[in-house]
């Protein structure tokens, strides 16, 4: 169930930097920054906004312009519905962190919600600059109570969607009682970053969408992740909270046995009992296409946007690859199961009921988004 850009996958990977329609002026995508309450565009009934909750306090990074392209890439291939109906997708970026930018809970002018990685620990309270984990960030804890009640706000509204990505759902499990944020020790080798294997638990391999992935993985359970982070995140005891079903966890090294750091979780599911309402994953599906990657890196570093280590480190991390395996297109079915596909089902839902809402035609269903044209080569 690959899922590309149509014209990516005719085209080749280049097609997207330069020649995207769906990007042009005027076009059916557009991208705006949220720093302050000015920087908000103001609502329109012909726009269906996606706001993107940025966690990276101002640090050098690719995830968050990822996240943005694997929007844009859906909205790509949903193009023709959206110029016949007359609708546009805004990207709305809100800086969390360091401006204390959230967006309007739900019901409302927003119903999907993405959440990007970031650097620094779990708890905002013990980012002081020099405390383990930390990575030198200090910030000011103000931002997470208002975050914390979006997230209640997504859960109570059944309409709402929210996925997650590696900070972002380490919050996840901090608001919702389901994992302890625990730094990684040297016993565990530190840090967990590169090209890496996580397994679909017994409720992942039997879950309505999940299932699907587990009858294209080896021994229906083994996925490959790009991963980059401090902390696991451990269930106690008792396991997850009622309601909240672990997808996921981590390996003891590729083609090991199991650990005990959940690293994927579906907090709600949609009324359709199909996809994945509320999700988050603890890997980076948004980081797959590594060539393109290593372009922007390498944009990054002649510029002076990021120092030596920072590129080694992400350089390191795009071009390992396993001995006997095709990496890249692992990483593509793991982006497409626990990334793609959900944002586009949920996209394509938003943008059809914003067509009905206003009388427009509007003639693809969200099921129809998860086949998907072959990847490209």
């Amino acid at each position: 169930m690959p899922i590309s850009c149509q014209h990516k996958a005719r085209h080749g990977r280049q097609f997207c930097v330069s020649d995207c329609p769906a990007s042009i002026q005027g076009g059916v995508f557009e991208y705006a920054r949220v720093e302050k309450p000015g920087d908000l565009p103001a609502y329109d009934p012909l726009a269906v906004d996606v706001p993107i909750l940025d966690m990276n306090h101002g640090w050098p990074n690719l995830g968050h312009d990822c996240l943005v392209h694997v929007v844009a890439e859906a909205v790509c291939d949903l193009a023709p519905e959206l110029e016949r109906a007359g609708l546009q997708v805004r990207v709305l970026s809100y800086e969390v962190r360091r401006r204390g930018m959230l967006p309007e809970p739900p019901p409302g002018r927003f119903l999907l919600y993405l959440g990007t990685g970031g650097p620094g620990d779990l708890d905002p309270r013990r980012n002081d600059g020099v405390s383990p984990g930390a990575q030198g960030i200090h910030e000011d804890p103000g931002w997470e109570r208002p975050l914390f009640a979006l997230f209640d706000a997504v859960q109570r509204d059944g309409e709402a969607a929210l996925l997650a990505v590696c900070h972002s759902f380490g919050l996840l499990c901090r608001w919702s009682g389901a994992a302890a944020a625990v730094l990684r020790g040297a016993e565990k080798g530190g840090k967990s970053s590169g090209l890496l294997e996580n397994l679909l638990t017994d409720a992942g391999r039997t879950h309505p969408w999940f299932g699907r992935f587990a009858g294209e993985l080896p021994e229906g359970r083994r996925l490959r992740v790009m991963d980059n982070r401090l902390f696991d995140l451990l269930p106690g005891p008792a396991g997850l909270p009622d309601g909240l079903v672990a997808i996921g966890c981590e390996t003891r090294g590729v083609g090991g046995p199991a650990g005990d750091a959940v690293t994927m979780i579906e907090f709600a599911r949609d009324a359709a009992g199909l996809m994945p309402r509320i999700f988050g994953v603890n890997h980076h599906p948004e980081i797959v296409d590594r060539a393109r990657q290593m372009m922007i890196l390498a944009d990054k570093r002649e510029r002076g946007e990021v120092t030596a280590a920072w590129y080694e480190e992400r350089a390191a991390l795009l071009t390992r690859s396993l001995p006997g395996e095709d990496s890249d297109r692992r990483l593509q079915l793991t982006s497409d199961y626990t990334l793609r596909g959900p944002l586009r089902y949920h996209l394509c839902r938003q943008a059809r009921r914003r067509a009905g809402a206003i009388g427009a035609p509007w003639q693809v269903h969200e099921d129809e988004v998860l086949a998907g044209p072959p990847v490209a080569p």
